[in-house]
């Protein structure tokens, strides 16, 4: 804390003690209504609306005719386990290396294609693997719908409840459907209700695009198939399982279908498993349904709907104003034309995304990959995989503040796989002990770099995968959390204390070969090249990990380990964590380089202002300069996840007004779904983010983006409303949010100010608290 802070503090102790004293009683209102919903069914599968369990996904489409209900499973992928190192790699390094230090970076990275990368096709290659569609399950009603003549349909999600509905009326008879993915029983639920007897016609088919094969038995639609496992076809094996009941009219079994006729109600079941990692699929799915049979459906629902709302409960948000009152594609579009006249858009986002991270992932399985739990294809854009080069920690940038913490839990049990194949990738490679994760991985511990020079060598991805745990026990403080991942902080660091080389005429030791993550430059000589030694990106996640490792080895007693004193004499040599370029910048890589693409969608070389911390607010007003320049140049464009990224960005450096921009750009309406890397981010109709296409992240990101706008947290500092755009600062409160040390915030604001606010903790401690510039001494209440 600078002087002048010093000052503020002592100014607004009397301001604090008279808001405590005045508002310490006062109870906060409820969260504003949480709903996304519509006119009209969905005209394509970005449209329909996403249940998720962790483990089940469904997306129903509301059809009068048809029904489409895109199915998922979030452990069903193709490939398997395969050894991809090149073995003979690290003969090559000293030659690679060699060539980059003489400014041969286009020669290095033709060597690196040759002898460097991963061996077969990589991440393009079958057994790699995909994350795919679970199938389709199709309500095909009879025929008789006159769309025109129907009235009052609404579709809707009720993210406070987790659950779809559908409704309309049709010749005086009123229909509503229920969708829900159970928390509690593992089954995906489905109610068909009228309000007339004997009204409800329907048949219930199952299918998938390919390596599967519906029957019927018992009255039960089966399906079950096996993916390619890219050796001899025999991979992944599933089995979903689907049954109906219904009150009055029958049913019976016409082929392939169950056929339910003049029916007062119809509850359809569905219950599927796979065999990844070696589990009964075929025992658990008879057994979870039959065991969800057993129960009636209020219980089944209130039994699910318990299991959610502790986690979902958590926290509540609310912005002022709402338009929910408009459909909410429509309520995009007047968005759009007039922002500010809806505050209450940016919180059910923020929610909306602590509503995807719950339905996407669950302990003991799988974190969320690239479109969370939800995928239409067997072609998934990008496998579906794990991306570490931003992505897959985007995915879990909010959870700590949004008070989900115990999501993280997939994401370390996916790290802790990678460090036996990190181990056997970082020996082929470079020679060195440890573990190394390079850019991307998938459900089989994939390590290896990538197929291409220009990409695939980036290094840093376990590093970065590294400070995102240790970022989930800067909120928890856990213990316990801290000794389970200190090993993986340790291998990794091991890796890169190993694996760091000397940077000519400077010695400052970082990493080589390397990558800016998918950026690439010019040489003097004109040529273009992506491979270099120590982007700025490596240098500040190597600097981050070494000073987390050290901070977790004192904390855990373990300082006297002579590694640690290796790695402490290192991080005075590394490079620095920022340089200026000429122009004001900071450098994307160790040279100077002129970048071939100035609005790149990766803005890696800021990693140390968001979600590092070696850019902060209160320091370094040279390096905010530069960052903003930076920013500025990059431009605000991009993909979704990119939007959402610089909107952190704006937050961290407390400019509301800008950040507030990059939202509002990331609530733009789009439809289209091809791949595209450059501009033409926003949001699709049912508010998942576009790159496009679909791609979770942005969902995420934003999410992160709206919390560092109202809190930001960093050691034992606190700031409150730190940038807060104007369009928020009417009225608002939120409940329940996390930061840092193991604290939870409740607080009120009133025309930008804070009208209250408290602070719990397990045990009282004193936090230094920013209110509109002043600082506060604060003592923690025991909670």
């Amino acid at each position: 804390m600078n002087r002048s802070s010093k000052i503020n503090l002592r100014k607004g102790k009397l301001l604090y003690t008279l808001m405590v004293f005045f508002f310490s009683g006062k109870l906060f209102g409820q969260v504003q209504g949480g709903k996304l919903w519509y006119r009209q069914p969905a005209k394509q599968w970005e449209e329909t609306l996403p249940l998720g369990n962790g483990k089940i996904g469904m997306m129903p489409d509301g059809g009068l005719i048809n029904e489409h209900i895109v199915l998922n499973d979030i452990t069903l992928w193709s490939g398997s386990p395969q050894d991809a190192n090149n073995y003979e790699a690290s003969r090559y390094l000293d030659s690679i290396r060699n060539l980059i230090k003489n400014g041969k970076n286009d020669l290095a990275q033709g060597l690196i294609d040759q002898h460097f990368i991963c061996k077969g096709p990589g991440s393009g290659g079958k057994q790699w693997g995909c994350y795919q569609v679970l199938g389709n399950l199709t309500l095909a009603f009879d025929g008789k719908t006159a769309i025109a003549a129907v009235q009052n349909y609404r579709r809707e999600l009720d993210i406070e409840n987790a659950l779809v509905k559908t409704s309309y009326e049709l010749k005086g008879v009123k229909y509503k459907r229920e969708y829900w993915t159970s928390f509690a029983d593992d089954v995906g639920v489905i109610r068909l209700q009228s309000s007339k007897k004997g009204q409800i016609n329907l048949a219930i088919k199952i299918d998938r695009p390919e390596r599967a094969t519906a029957t019927t038995k018992d009255g039960e639609l089966i399906l079950m198939g096996q993916l390619d496992n890219g050796v001899d076809g025999k991979g992944m094996q599933f089995k979903t399982r689907v049954r109906a009941q219904v009150k009055g009219g029958k049913q019976l079994v016409q082929g392939q279908s169950i056929v339910i006729q003049q029916a007062d109600e119809v509850l359809i079941y569905v219950a599927t498993d796979t065999d990844f990692k070696g589990k009964d699929f075929e025992r658990t799915t008879t057994e979870t349904l039959t065991k969800a049979l057993k129960k009636s459906y209020a219980k089944l629902y209130a039994e699910h709907l318990q299991n959610y709302s502790t986690k979902f409960n958590r926290l509540s948000l609310s912005l002022g104003r709402s338009k929910d009152n408009l459909p909410t594609d429509q309520r995009l579009m007047a968005f759009g034309k007039e922002p500010d006249q809806d505050p209450g858009l940016a919180a059910l986002f923020y929610q909306y995304g602590r509503y995807l991270s719950i339905s996407s992932t669950r302990l003991g399985l799988l974190p969320p990959n690239l479109q969370g739990l939800w995928a239409n294809q067997i072609q998934t854009p990008w496998n579906g995989d794990y991306h570490l080069d931003i992505n897959v920690q985007m995915n879990h940038w909010h959870l700590g503040a949004a008070n989900l913490g115990e999501l993280n839990e997939p994401l370390v049990s996916l790290v802790e796989g990678l460090m036996a194949p990190g181990a056997k990738t970082a020996k082929a490679y470079y020679n060195a002990p440890g573990w190394v994760a390079h850019v991307i991985t998938n459900v089989w511990g994939y390590t290896e770099p990538g197929e291409s020079a220009s990409w695939g060598i980036a290094n840093a991805g376990s590093g970065w995968l590294c400070n995102n745990l240790w970022e989930h026990y800067l909120y928890s403080e856990d213990m316990d959390y801290l000794r389970r991942i200190y090993p993986i902080l340790y291998g990794a660091a091991q890796f890169y204390a190993s694996a760091l080389t000397e940077y000519p005429g400077k010695g400052w030791l970082l990493t080589s070969p390397s990558v800016s993550p998918e950026n690439s430059f010019k040489l003097p000589n004109g040529h273009q090249a992506n491979v270099t030694m120590g982007p700025t990106i490596d240098n500040q996640i190597v600097r981050e990990l070494f000073e987390n490792v050290i901070h977790a080895a004192a904390l855990l007693g373990k300082q006297s380990d002579p590694f640690l004193t290796k790695v402490s004499a290192q991080l005075k040599r590394l490079a620095p964590a920022v340089q200026l370029a000429k122009d004001g910048r900071i450098m994307e890589w160790i040279e100077d380089y002129e970048e071939v693409d100035p609005q790149h969608r990766h803005i890696s070389h800021l990693y140390g202002l968001y979600p590092g911390y070696l850019i902060r607010y209160d320091e370094h007003p040279d390096w905010q300069l530069a960052a903003k320049k930076s920013l500025n140049v990059r431009g605000d464009d991009g993909p979704s996840w990119a939007i959402a990224h610089k909107l952190l960005f704006w937050a961290r450096l407390h400019e509301g007004e800008r950040a507030y921009k990059l939202f509002r750009q990331l609530m733009t309406p789009r439809v289209d779904t091809h791949i595209n890397y450059g501009a033409g981010g926003g949001v699709y109709a049912n508010l998942l983010t576009a790159g496009p296409p679909f791609q979770i992240d942005g969902n995420f990101g934003g999410a992160a983006g709206i919390a560092e706008m109202l809190v930001q947290s960093h050691k034992d500092s606190v700031y409150l409303l730190p940038a807060i755009p104007e369009a928020w600062k009417k009225e608002g409160q939120v409940r329940g949010m996390r930061i840092k040390g193991n604290h939870t915030i409740d607080m009120e604001w009133k025309d930008g100010k804070i009208l209250n606010y408290q602070i719990y903790s397990p045990k009282s401690q004193q936090l230094q608290v920013c209110i509109d510039h002043n600082w506060v001494a604060y003592h923690t209440k025991e909670k």
